[in-house]
This record gives C-alpha cells, structure tokens and sequence, in this order.
C-alpha cells in the first residue's frame, strides 16, 4: 500500500508508475476520489458530533417548550450523526479496497516494458564448451534420472504433472544445498527460521499476493487458509501490528520452507523436468530497515545471492527486471539467472527485491525511533530455490560419463563426496 499523502500531494508520478506497469491508470483517480469522499466524510462526522455533545450539555438546563425544540434537534442530530457515521466507514472501506489493488511506486531508475525488456547488468562465470570437451550436454531429468537422484514418472503417477521426487543423491543434494544456504545465511548474521506453510489470508493479501498473483496461490476455501509460494509472505508477516524500535534494525531472517505455486498460464512451459513445478523448497532471505536504507539492503542482499552462485561455481547473469515484470509488491528487483546448457540461454535462479514500505503498511509493522512512529521498509531475496539449482548444478557440472562433479561449498554437506556417479539400473 502507497503513501495516500503521497497520492494527494504528486498524483501524476503515482499514474506514471501504474503506466510502466501496465496496469490501470484509472484506479488512481478512484481512489483520489474515495480518499477525498473519506477525508470529507470524516470531517462532517466530527462535526455533528460536536455539535451533539454541546446540545447534549444544554437539554438538562432547558425547560417547557424550549427544552423540547432541544429534544426535537437532539434526535434528528442522532440519526444524522448515524448516517455521517455510515458514509464514514463505507468511504473509508473503498478506499481500503481500491488502494489494496494499486502497486508499489516504480523505482525511477527501473527500465519500462514486459518481461524480455531487462537490463543485463553483470555476467560472472564461464560458460563451458561441451563441444570442445568432446561430448553433447544431458540435460537434468536425464542426468538426475541416470543418477537416481530424480522421479518425475512416480510423481505424476501419485500427484500429476508437475510434481516429483527426490531420491538418493537428489534427496541428499538437496538438504546439502538447504545447509550450505542457511551456513552462508547465518554467518551473514541473519536469523534462521522454519515458517508455516499455511497462513491467514491478511498475511498474503499483506503481502501483495492477492492481487496480479492471485492465480497463482492455492487456497483451501473450507478452512480460508492459504499455502505460501515462499517463506516471504510469514516472515513479512511475521511482526504485523508490532511497533519495532529503531535501534532493532536491521533485523533479518532467512526463512526454510515448503512452496506452493499453481503455474497458472504456463501450459507448455518447461514441462520436461524439475525446472517448473507445483511444490519445492526455498531458503529466502528477509530483511526489515529504515526506509532510508532500502536501497543499500537491496544492493547486500544481491551480493549476498552472488557470493552464493559464485560459490556453486555457475555461470550467471545479473538483470534488472523490468516494470511490468515486478509483481505488486516491488519498487525494483533484480534477478540471477543462471545458464542453462541444453536450453542454450540464462534463467532464473534467485530474486531480490525492494518492497520499501509497501508491505509494512498493508501489515502494520512500524518503527519508532524516538517518538516518531512510521512504517520501516521490507526486502526479499531468494538464496535457494532447490529444484532450479539443483537443475543448474547438474547441467553445468556433468561429465562425459554422466557422473556430477560436486561444487567444493556442498561437499562438506555430502559427506566430502566429491562427484555424483550414475547408478546401476
């Protein structure tokens, strides 16, 4: 939710960031008009009501016809004061309503356009030549497959498409990809956490999950619980309606979860393989500051996901991702995508983005610093999410013999296992 202030005092910068985003211009003058039809509504119920309390004093020192005329006003007085009460909360409601739906002010500095119109911003690591190496690359399922380590046949048989499991070495790799995160995250000084995967619908629609994303969460209507895409959406939520004091900050928490995402509209996308699927899990990392150093968390929070890929040894790509690609909740992200051999391009591994105090708002989760109370700024990056990684890894570090060479950062957590070696059929 954006500063209403905000939205009165530099309406138009408010329907240029709708714009860059593709989204509906026309809600910002509906809601200058809800909050102008609040603000006066407002007004006039405090205005009756003083003029109830003053009437109220004079009835008992009244008398005879006077003291009815008095009486007479007082009820009409009520049921004015009833309505102006009414059309107070209605305007107030709508005006909830309609700024719930606006998103995040664009980051001046975010390029404007749809999903291919990122700025590449940095490329690290090298992109291996197979064909120099003498061999053609295998892509993950059959690798993962080779390797006993992934069974995406038994995971359609017992929940659809999809959906997988992880076996042997994949259920191993996985929870050394999990403890390597948390180990990077925890030395970073943030706070380990295991969330719930259910929440209330205030937590997501606090969020900005509700909105443009809706489509995408799972929601189990006879309880109106809602399963979490990612630990983001209960660590935001974390410290609503708390008043946090200034020298608290930053406080960061790196959250593990289970994910739930539908991939509605993504018929025909990625559907070979572990890329793209219904349920996974995520180490994301989550930060509340000042408002005034958003900015600074966004750049640590991207080091942070660099060191991370650097450690796992992939080629990778730093984007600026662009206005109509944001989501809801972000002032500007920035993703790493990691290259993908048999798919010949960089995709998506980790995401950071600036929230400013647009999820802190919706939540009501401020901070006081001295007798100043206002809403502190939210930032999310993901370090892990398991299945695309694991998907990176196996592409990127195979062998001619369909074995995987483990990255040195996982090998601790693997028992020093240095290469995963293809099992007997």
């Amino acid at each position: 939710m954006i500063d209403l202030r905000l939205l009165r005092e530099d309406p138009d910068r408010v329907r240029a960031s709708q714009r860059a985003r593709g989204e509906d211009v026309a809600l910002v003058d509906a809601l200058l008009s809800a909050d102008e039809r609040r603000r006066s509504s407002g007004v006039r119920f405090d205005e009756l009501r003083s003029e109830q309390k003053s009437l109220g004093k004079l009835i008992p020192k009244a008398s005879g016809d006077e003291k009815a005329e008095l009486l007479k006003k007082a009820s009409q007085l009520a049921a004015d004061v009833k309505a102006a009460d009414a059309e107070q909360h209605e305007a107030d409601e709508e005006t909830k309503r309609l700024a719930l739906q606006l998103g995040n002010l664009v980051h001046p500095d975010v390029p404007v356009g749809g999903e291919e119109d990122f700025v590449v911003l940095e490329t690290h690591g090298t992109i291996r030549d197979f064909g120099a190496e003498g061999f053609e690359p295998k892509d993950h399922l059959e690798l993962g497959e080779a390797l006993g380590a992934i069974d995406v046949e038994r995971g359609a048989k017992v929940s659809g498409s999809r959906f997988y499991y992880l076996t042997g070495v994949g259920a191993l790799l996985e929870l050394a990809l999990v403890n390597a995160a948390i180990a990077q995250a925890t030395e970073a000084g943030f706070i380990p956490m295991l969330t719930p995967a259910l929440v209330r619908p205030r937590a997501m629609e606090g969020t900005g999950f509700l909105g443009q994303a809706a489509e995408n969460v799972y929601h189990l209507e006879k309880d109106d619980y809602y399963l979490v895409g990612t630990s983001e959406v209960p660590l935001a939520a974390y410290h609503m309606d708390e008043i946090l004091e200034a020298d608290q900050l930053p406080l960061r928490y790196a959250g593990f979860s289970p994910c739930f995402r539908r991939e509605a509209g993504t018929y025909g996308k990625d559907t070979r393989g572990i890329f793209r699927v219904h349920q996974f899990d995520k180490v994301e990392m989550f930060s509340y500051v000042a408002p005034e150093d958003a900015e600074n968390e966004h750049k640590r929070l991207l080091e942070w996901e660099k060191q991370w890929l650097t450690g796992l040894e992939l080629p990778f790509q730093v984007i600026d991702v662009a206005s109509g690609d944001l989501g809801a909740s972000a002032s500007r992200k920035y993703d790493c995508e990691a290259w993908i051999p048999t798919q010949g391009k960089y995709r998506e591994l980790t995401s950071a983005s600036n929230c400013d105090s647009f999820q802190a708002r919706r939540l009501s989760v401020r901070q006081r610093d001295g007798k100043k109370v206002q809403p502190l700024a939210t930032l999310n990056g993901t370090l892990c999410a398991v299945p695309r990684t694991i998907v990176a890894i196996l592409e990127n570090h195979q062998q001619a013999d369909g074995s995987v060479r483990v990255p040195e950062v996982l090998r601790p957590y693997l028992g020093g296992r240095e290469v995963l070696e293809p099992v007997a059929k």
